[in-house]
C-alpha cells in the first residue's frame, strides 16, 4: 500500500492518473450528483491534495496562520484579480441595457443596412450588444425586434435569430468584461488587453462562418414561423431585468440629457461600450511605445488598468445614461444591485478553479502534464481546448468548464514558457471549448429553444450546430495564430 501511495506521489504516471481521477471525479460529482460546480471543485481539490501527500496544514492552514494556505491563496489570488472587473462589467451592462441602448443600436443598424440585410443587422446588433451584457439578458431584450424584422420580412425567423446569437454567443465567450474569458486571463496570468486583441481575432471570424454563412444556410432550408406568443413572454423577461429603466420605445435621435422618457444616441451608447476597451488597450500597449518615465506611460498605465478602466466606463454611464436622462439615485442603485446578484455564484466558481489550480501546482501535477504533452508531441493549446470541451458537453456551463480547464492547464503553461500573446490564445481555445455542442444540459439551449419558438430537434439541428461551429472556427483561428505570435 505504502508503496502504491509513494508511486502516485513521486512518478509521472501517478500525478497523471491523479489528475485523470480528479476530473473523471469532478464530472460525476457536477453531472450524476447534480452538485453546484463550486462544490465540486472544492472536493475535488482538497481530495487530489491529499492524495498527492500534501499536509493538512499546508492545505487549510494552521491555527498560528490560517491565511498560510492553499486553499485561501487559491482563492484570494484569483479573486483579488477579477472581482472587481467581474462586478463592474455587469454593472456596465445593466445600465446600457436599461437605458434602452440595445434598441437603439438594433433599429439604426436596420434602417442602415435595409430590409434586405436585416440578418446581418441583427448579428451586428449581437456583436456590439454582446460586449458589455450577459448572453441571455442580450435575448432578452433583442427578442422582440427579432419578431418584428422576422414578420417584416416574411421568412424563416431562424435567418435573423441565429445571426444575433451567434454574435452574442462569441462575446460573450471570448472577450472581457465577461467571466469567462476575465477568469481564464487570471488563471493563466495574462494582461486583458492581449485577451481582448486575440479573442477579437477569434470571434470575429468564427462570428462571420457561424453567424452569418452557416445561418443564411440553414436558414433558408428550415422554416421556423414567428412565434405569436413568445412577444409577450420575452417582453415580460424584458421587463424583469430593466428594474429602474426608464427608457421608452420612441425613435433613437434624442439626445444624451434630455428627459427620462427619451432613448440615448446612438453615438452614446457605442461610446460606452469602447471606452473600457479602448482604454485598457492604451494601457497596455502604451507602455510598450511609451518611455517607461514618463508621464503619459503613468497615466495610460493607470486608466489602462481594467478595473480602473471599466470604473471610469460605469460612472459615465450613471451620469450619462442615467442621471441625465431622467434616472433618480435610488432607481440607479437599484439596476446595479440586480445586477451584481448572479455574480456572487460565478465568482465562487472562479475561485473554485482557482484553488484547483493551485493544488495542480503545487503537487506537481502541471509539471507531469506539461512533460507528458511535450513528450507527445501535443501542443498546449490542444489540450486546453480537448480538456474544455469535454467539460462543457458533459456537465453544460461554460463558465465552470472554463474555471476547470484553465485551472488544470495554468501550471503546465506556466511550465512552458509561454509568452503573453500566446496565453492569450491558450485563453481563446479554453473559450472556444467551453460554448462547443450546446445541448439539453445547457441552460442556453432552453432559452433559445422557447424564446424562438423552436421544438428540440430543431434546436439541435441550428443552435446547437450553431455553437459547435463557432467552437471549431475559434479554436482553428487560435491555433492558427499562434504559430506566428
Amino acid at each position: 500500500m505504502t508503496g502504491v501511495v509513494s508511486w502516485l506521489q513521486d512518478t509521472t504516471g501517478g500525478l497523471l492518473l491523479l489528475a485523470a481521477a480528479g476530473i473523471a471525479l469532478l464530472l460525476v460529482l457536477i453531472v450524476r450528483l447534480k452538485l453546484e460546480p463550486f462544490i465540486a471543485l472544492l472536493i475535488v481539490g482538497m481530495l487530489t491534495a491529499l492524495a498527492a501527500g500534501v499536509p493538512v496544514a499546508e492545505l487549510t492552514g494552521s491555527a498560528q496562520n490560517p491565511g498560510d494556505s492553499l486553499l485561501e491563496s487559491g482563492f484570494a489570488g484569483i479573486l483579488g484579480h477579477v472581482a472587481a472587473i467581474i462586478g463592474l462589467g455587469t454593472i456596465l451592462g445593466a445600465m446600457l441595457e436599461s437605458s434602452g441602448g440595445a434598441q437603439v443600436l438594433t433599429r439604426r443598424l436596420l434602417r442602415l443596412l435595409g430590409e434586405h440585410r436585416a440578418p446581418l443587422a441583427m448579428g451586428l446588433a449581437g456583436l456590439l450588444f454582446g460586449i458589455p451584457v450577459f448572453f441571455d439578458v442580450g435575448i432578452f431584450v433583442l427578442a422582440p425586434l427579432v419578431y418584428v424584422a422576422a414578420e417584416q420580412g416574411r421568412r424563416s425567423i431562424l435567418l435573423y435569430c441565429l445571426p444575433l446569437l451567434a454574435g452574442l454567443s462569441v462575446t460573450h465567450a471570448f472577450l472581457p468584461p465577461h467571466p469567462g474569458p476575465v477568469a481564464a486571463a487570471g488563471l493563466l496570468q495574462v494582461e486583458l488587453a492581449w485577451v481582448i486583441v486575440m479573442g477579437a481575432a477569434c470571434a470575429i471570424p468564427a462570428w462571420y462562418v457561424g453567424g452569418v454563412l452557416f445561418s443564411s444556410w440553414i436558414g433558408r432550408r428550415i422554416h421556423v414561423a414567428v412565434p405569436e406568443e413568445m412577444l409577450a413572454a420575452a417582453q415580460l423577461a424584458r421587463d424583469k431585468v430593466r428594474p429602474g429603466g426608464t427608457a421608452g420605445d420612441g425613435d433613437d435621435t434624442g439626445e444624451p440629457g434630455g428627459s427620462g422618457d427619451a432613448e440615448p444616441a446612438l453615438g452614446l451608447v457605442l461610446f460606452i461600450i469602447a471606452i473600457p476597451l479602448v482604454l485598457i488597450l492604451a494601457g497596455t500597449f502604451g507602455s510598450i511605445v511609451l518611455p517607461e518615465t514618463s508621464v503619459a506611460a503613468g497615466v495610460a498605465g493607470f486608466v489602462g488598468t481594467p478595473a480602473i478602466a471599466l470604473t471610469v466606463a460605469v460612472l459615465l454611464a450613471f451620469w450619462l445614461l442615467g442621471s441625465r436622462r431622467g434616472m433618480t439615485r435610488e432607481q440607479i442603485a437599484e439596476i446595479a444591485a440586480v445586477a451584481l446578484r448572479p455574480v456572487a455564484m460565478i465568482l465562487l466558481v472562479v475561485g473554485a478553479g482557482a484553488f484547483y489550480g493551485t493544488v495542480l501546482k503545487a503537487t506537481g501535477i502541471g509539471t507531469a502534464l506539461a512533460e507528458s504533452l511535450a513528450d507527445a508531441g501535443l501542443p498546449v493549446i490542444f489540450a486546453a481546448y480537448v480538456i474544455s470541451c469535454g467539460l462543457r458537453i458533459a456537465q453544460g456551463s461554460a463558465t465552470a468548464a472554463i474555471a476547470a480547464t484553465a485551472g488544470i492547464i495554468g501550471p503546465t503553461a506556466a511550465e512552458v514558457g509561454m509568452s503573453q500573446p500566446q496565453l492569450a490564445l491558450v485563453v481563446a481555445a479554453i473559450c472556444a471549448g467551453s460554448i462547443i455542442a450546446s445541448h439539453v444540459n445547457d441552460g442556453g439551449f432552453w432559452i433559445v429553444s422557447r424564446y424562438f419558438g423552436l421544438t428540440v430537434k430543431d434546436t439541435l439541428k441550428t443552435w446547437t450546430v450553431l455553437e459547435t461551429i463557432l467552437s471549431v472556427v475559434g479554436f482553428a483561428v487560435a491555433a492558427i495564430l499562434i504559430t506566428v505570435v
